[in-house]
């Protein structure tokens, strides 16, 4: 498995990111249960896509005097390409997870706690995936194929699904979760069990915390075999995928309340799938630059945002909320 890797890195790497979630976890039961202004989510917003820069500049500044410029040069396109791209997909999280915030009537000041559980829970499960992916990928060069076929379909399916109504109400993780997890009526606080007539259940939040995990799985999916079209280097696709999903509970909180405003992008998103699928399955006939690639989503990306803020929202139908 080829990588820049080293163990010194991943030994740091691993380090951040754990100091990170217990910094936040701190932060937490300081501030205790309120509810997240769009002020404070912009600042922690802020304060992630820094720390994903200076990462950036820190690895280019170590592999420039381990491994070359022109490396260098390539890996960090490659990682700020693949952090774009998870960035850009975590987008239609938002509406996931006010889908079931909605559905489960979550309190305000409960829904950061529940945000960063689902997300200590996604980065473990990415790793996994991440990794069992390489492994793939190095044993059976042919399966980028696949994803890249995967990616397309995807991308497909997102752009005919723009507009269609989502519910709950027939989740089979919900469903699943229901039938084996007594459930109480009401939340208790931001506990995730609770005590009733001396029977111990499951409290509403528990099942938010819960979907929340499935859906970023189901997520990872695409996003995941999206980055490896940018790169295969299991510690760039890591770092860039990692970086994306620390920041996503503050963009949450602070694209929740702007989400009709990009009505738009749900198009734009699809079309990035499609472009990064089109660009694996042609990975034998030609080769686009990384460079090339983080211009096109740019690209996708602005000319979305820009129609989206022209073009009213009441001329379209709804966002769809993948579920």
């Amino acid at each position: 498995m080829i990588t820049i890797g080293t163990p010194l890195l991943w030994i740091c790497f691993g380090a951040f990111v754990v100091a990170a979630l217990i910094v936040d976890f701190v932060v937490l039961k300081k501030e205790g249960a309120h509810r997240v202004g769009v002020r404070e989510a912009a600042i922690w917003s802020a304060i992630w896509v820094a720390l994903s820069l200076a990462f950036a500049a820190v690895l280019w500044w170590w592999m420039t005097r381990t491994v070359g410029r022109e490396v260098a040069d390539t890996r960090i396109v490659e990682f700020l390409t693949g952090y774009l791209i998870e960035k850009s997909l975590a987008i239609d999280n938002v509406f996931v997870f006010l889908t079931i915030f909605t559905y489960f009537a979550l309190p305000g000041e409960y829904q950061k706690r529940a945000l960063m559980i689902g997300i200590i829970a996604a980065i473990v499960l990415r790793a996994v995936m991440i990794f069992a992916g390489a492994a793939l990928i190095e044993r059976f060069d042919w399966i980028l194929y696949v994803f890249g076929a995967f990616l397309v379909l995807t991308g497909i399916k997102m752009w005919t699904s723009v507009g269609k109504e989502s519910s709950l109400d027939d989740n089979p993780a919900l469903r699943m979760l229901r039938r084996v997890i007594k459930v109480a009526p009401q939340y208790d606080g931001e506990r995730m069990t609770t005590t009733q007539n001396g029977v111990r259940m499951a409290t509403p939040l528990l099942l938010v915390v819960a979907l929340i995990g499935v859906t970023d799985v189901i997520f990872a999916v695409d996003s995941i075999p999206a980055i490896f079209a940018i790169t295969t280097d299991p510690f760039i696709v890591l770092t860039s995928n990692i970086f994306a999903v620390l920041g996503l509970r503050a963009m949450f909180f602070l694209l929740a309340d702007m989400a009709d405003r990009f009505h738009l992008l749900p198009y734009g998103l699809a079309v990035i799938l499609l472009f990064v699928g089109a660009k694996m399955l042609a990975a034998g006939v030609f080769h686009i630059p990384p460079l090339v690639s983080l211009g096109v989503i740019l690209g996708i990306l602005a000319t979305t945002i820009a129609l989206s803020l022209r073009v009213k929202a009441e001329d379209h139908a709804p966002v769809a909320r993948k579920q």
